[in-house]
């Protein structure tokens, strides 16, 4: 009896694992990216028509495009017909870098830009305030749903 069992050693788990669940593919890939540096893809181009004055405006931002060997796992994605050949282009976007510093200071600027436009509102908001019956100004938002049957 016992010469018919199957030893512990040859037993293993591998075949009652699952199969690894199929996905569908990434529209654009992740670059590995360096330390110091944000990524992002840029328009260059919308249905074969070419957009330079979003890539000039990007450029003029700080963005500079990653060139093929910094990034070698995108060698096979590089697009013959590119007009950035030494550059990472998939499906009209191209893929640039700049300092996090300068993704910071960007934030920052517009954090403060809005800040300031938030306080124009409120101070001409207030300057309509009468002390007879002030205004409330709550800055909070709330969610409610309705009640289920």
């Amino acid at each position: 009896m016992a010469e018919n069992r199957i030893s512990r050693n040859v037993d293993t788990r591998i075949e009652a694992q699952r199969p690894e669940q199929w996905r569908p593919p990434e529209l654009l890939p992740e670059p590995v990216k360096l330390p110091g540096y944000a990524y992002r893809w840029v328009r260059v181009s919308t249905l074969n028509v070419s957009d330079p004055r979003n890539l000039s405006a990007k450029l003029r931002e700080g963005w500079e495009p990653v060139k093929i060997e910094e990034q070698p796992q995108f060698q096979l994605l590089i697009d013959a017909t590119s007009r950035f050949k030494d550059n990472i282009e998939v499906g009209g976007l191209l893929l640039c870098k700049t300092p996090i510093e300068f993704v910071e200071q960007r934030n920052a600027f517009y954090r403060k830009q809005a800040e300031s436009q938030i306080e124009s509102v409120d101070n001409s908001l207030m300057r309509q305030s009468d002390p007879r019956m002030p205004m409330f100004n709550e800055r909070k938002s709330t969610t409610s749903f309705g009640k289920g049957k």
